[in-house]
């Protein structure tokens, strides 16, 4: 759907996006991920036509969009905060794009009944941006957004400004408003998590480069380097190569390979506890992350010593196998 070719673009001496190419195929949900300043939503932007590249080419099923004014491109895009028209009601605004390209009022009606049923605000639809939570204001928006059936959806951290419990509901419910609708979706995110938890690919910027494209599961087990394994997801570092704390194995013997270490806090997260450990080396803080019933066995209280080792056959960035002995 989106081909994104040799694209570029500079603010002065900073590069936001350095010769970065990308496919992004129809139908699929892909997440741009990065640090501030890594060019994810440079990038966005410059598929909406926001941005003008200094060189490159970006193609929308087959045509070349590349010097295509924004309203040409058959976009839909959301942004963090959402300028809602503060004077029309839920209906009216979801209305918006629909009546300003004269179609019959008929077909206005039926598609805002529709899109309002399925993004869960038909009862709202009488109320002001003001009557509604934060959460209720962002479905609208993605409500207005595809009300004119776009070709693709650009979602710039739609979520970023609401607090944890909302991001996470919002999260599960647009995974399954795309299963639903079915429009190609870019994502600009800066939380992993999120990340993992909605996208069907990920594409990891840094410094205006792209390190790596893939699955969740790709990235996440078969990183390609550091910067990839370190930004998607928790990893320690033992013995100078890093790990991820689920590989961790926490003994009370020691054993060849084995790094002792300090408890410093065990934290209770549900059904998985987390234990802070500082190396006895003065190596750099570990964090290893086990099940109940390995807690409850280990019993770990802080300033307990224990024996740090990483799993048989875990991976790191090139692909070289950690192989600790195991206690």
């Amino acid at each position: 759907m989106i081909t994104v070719t040799g694209a570029s673009k500079r603010y002065g001496t900073f590069a936001a996006l350095d010769d970065v190419s990308l496919e992004i195929p129809s139908g699929s949900l892909t997440a741009l991920l990065g640090p501030s300043g890594s060019g994810k939503s440079t990038l966005l932007r410059s598929i909406a036509g926001l941005e003008n590249l200094d060189a490159g080419q970006i193609v929308i099923a087959g045509k070349d969009v590349t010097n295509v004014v924004p309203q040409k491109r058959d976009i839909g895009f959301v942004f963090q905060h959402y300028a809602a028209f503060k004077h029309m009601t839920v209906r009216d605004n979801v209305a918006f794009g629909l009546k300003i390209r004269k179609r019959p009022k008929p077909e206005i009606a039926r598609k805002v009944d529709e899109l309002l049923e399925v993004v869960g605000l038909a009862g709202f639809q009488h109320r002001y941006p003001a009557q509604l939570s934060g959460g209720q204001r962002q479905r609208m928006a993605l409500a207005r957004a595809l009300a004119v059936d776009p070709q693709v959806l650009l979602l710039d951290e739609p979520f970023g400004a609401l607090d944890a419990k909302v991001r996470a509901d919002l999260r599960a419910w647009l995974r399954r408003l795309h299963d639903e609708v079915h429009v190609t979706t870019v994502l600009v995110t800066h939380d992993q998590e999120e990340a993992l938890d909605v996208a069907d690919r990920i594409a990891v910027l840094n410094a205006g480069h792209i390190e790596q494209i893939g699955s969740p599961a790709d990235l996440y087990d078969r990183p390609e380097n550091d910067f990839v394994m370190s930004f998607l997801g928790a990893v320690s570092s033992l013995n100078g190569v890093l790990v991820r704390p689920h590989d961790l194995r926490l003994s009370h013997i020691d054993a060849v390979g084995s790094v002792a270490a300090v408890v410093r806090r065990v934290v209770h997260l549900g059904f998985e506890v987390r234990i802070e450990l500082a190396a006895a080396d003065d190596a750099a803080p570990l964090t290893a992350q086990v099940t109940r019933g390995e807690a409850e066995l280990l019993s770990l209280q802080s300033g307990d010593t224990v024996f740090v080792s990483a799993e048989p056959g875990t991976t790191t960035d090139s692909g070289r196998l950690v192989a600790y002995a195991q206690a």
